[in-house]
């Protein structure tokens, strides 16, 4: 199998390039350095908001091109921004990737922000948030992250805070774009069958003729030390009651970042793993019906952020009954350890886990894309070598280390009845 290459072209741009011949398939990537952890209080939401404008269509790809050219060629495109990034992507067959290339770098800096297109995109984003608003974790959600991150831009939503949507304007999104849209806070990454050599030729004659500028000064703010546990409760209408516990987590690229994750095998089972129920926490809550399920996950992300687990209780079970069994878990592991069975098979499950991830071209180059977001090019193809090398010792260094009652936080949501609208006499 070929390595990915690494090259930077003079404006400052960023290519990652992994030829794989399995099919005769290109994914393409733009990925930016911002997201919603670099948006201050009042611009809340706008990296997404943006990433919706370049839909929208340039002078050269009018809007709706795109869409019948990709699909027309049976492929697939689409957009995403995250707490640390913006990607842009489109997978299609090899030989018709061209168009995808023309048009990532065509809305690199021609992307038109119509003032009345951003009006009707208001509404949009608006809507997709209280959409998301009717379901309870939402809330509960929100409100763990406000609580655990008072300074961090981790600390709001990816959407943003409605009353930002409301107030900000067409020159606010504009500028953000020409902000952070620029070569030196972007990487391309390919990964199909392609010659290298050709990509990188067709890469620097598309991209390299866009004016070099200086790598924005990103908008974030470090987060003071937690000193002490926090906790929420959240009343929302509803029929079931959730406990969600987190704990400080480092970020991506810290060596801690992968004994965590083979922690959370243990305790939750591996993440896109069929099978949980050798899990401690699957044993200690579903299986003695205190909970409907339990998961947990660990984002990787450029700054600490948080490890998180998710306790759905059923009926007639409660917060409290779940926290004491779930904290009993974790302090039974500190004391204890793990053994070497358990090691192995949280290794196998998140190896095999991470694999089936990146079986396709299009979650390939995700994840160099994504390398490329935390700072480490290698982060992705050296993951599985990481992982296999975490020791039973490891884990309890980090068990003992990081969940801990100081970096605790604990949010309830509590099920009330839905109030009765009231009509107007």
């Amino acid at each position: 199998m070929l390595q990915v290459t690494h090259h930077t072209l003079p404006n400052g741009l960023t290519v990652l390039l992994k030829e794989a011949h399995s099919a005769p398939v290109i994914s393409w990537w733009l990925a930016y350095r911002v997201g919603s952890r670099n948006e201050p209080t009042g611009k809340t939401g706008i990296s997404h908001w943006v990433e919706h404008m370049m839909f929208k269509g340039t002078e050269q790809f009018p809007a709706g091109m795109l869409d019948r050219e990709i699909d027309r060629a049976g492929g697939q495109w689409n957009a995403f921004t995250s707490m640390d990034a913006t990607k842009y992507f489109e997978t299609l067959p090899a030989d018709k990737i061209a168009i995808a290339m023309q048009a990532e770098a065509d809305r690199m800096v021609n992307a038109q922000f119509n003032p009345d297109e951003t009006e009707s995109e208001r509404t949009v984003i608006i809507s997709e948030r209280q959409g998301a608003e009717n379901q309870p974790t939402f809330w509960l959600q929100e409100g763990l992250r406000g609580s655990a991150f008072r300074v961090h831009g981790y600390h709001h939503e990816i959407i943003g805070d409605e009353t930002d949507l409301r107030t900000m304007t067409r020159d606010d999104l504009y500028e953000h774009y020409r902000a952070h849209y620029c070569p030196a806070n972007a990487a391309a990454i390919a990964v199909g069958a392609f010659d290298t050599e050709d990509m990188l030729a067709e890469i620097e004659r598309l991209y390299g003729t866009i004016p070099a500028s200086s790598a924005p000064d990103l908008f974030a703010r470090q987060e003071p030390a937690q000193t002490g546990e926090r906790r929420i409760v959240v009343e929302r209408p509803g029929k079931t009651a959730f406990l969600e516990v987190c704990y400080r987590a480092p970020a991506a690229t810290h060596e801690d970042w992968m004994k965590l994750k083979v922690l959370d095998a243990v305790l939750s089972g591996s993440s896109g793993a069929s099978d949980n129920k050798t899990s401690r926490l699957y044993q200690a809550l579903v299986k003695t019906e205190i909970a409907a399920g339990v998961g947990a996950w660990l984002t990787p992300t450029i700054d600490p952020y948080l490890y998180s687990i998710l306790v759905t209780l059923r009926e007639g079970r409660t917060p409290a009954e779940a926290e004491a069994v779930l904290l009993g878990e974790i302090e039974r592991l500190k004391a204890d350890g793990i053994s070497e069975e358990e090691l192995n098979r949280a290794r196998k499950q998140s190896k095999a886990a991470f694999a089936y991830s990146t079986e396709s071209v299009t979650e390939q180059a995700y994840w160099l894309a994504q390398s490329f977001i935390l700072g480490d090019v290698n982060w992705f193809d050296n993951y599985a070598e990481r992982l296999m090398g975490v020791t039973a010792a490891d884990v309890l260094d980090v068990a003992r280390a990081y969940l801990v009652s100081r970096q605790r936080v604990v949010g309830v949501l509590q099920p009330i009845e839905a109030e009765e609208e009231q009509t107007p006499a």
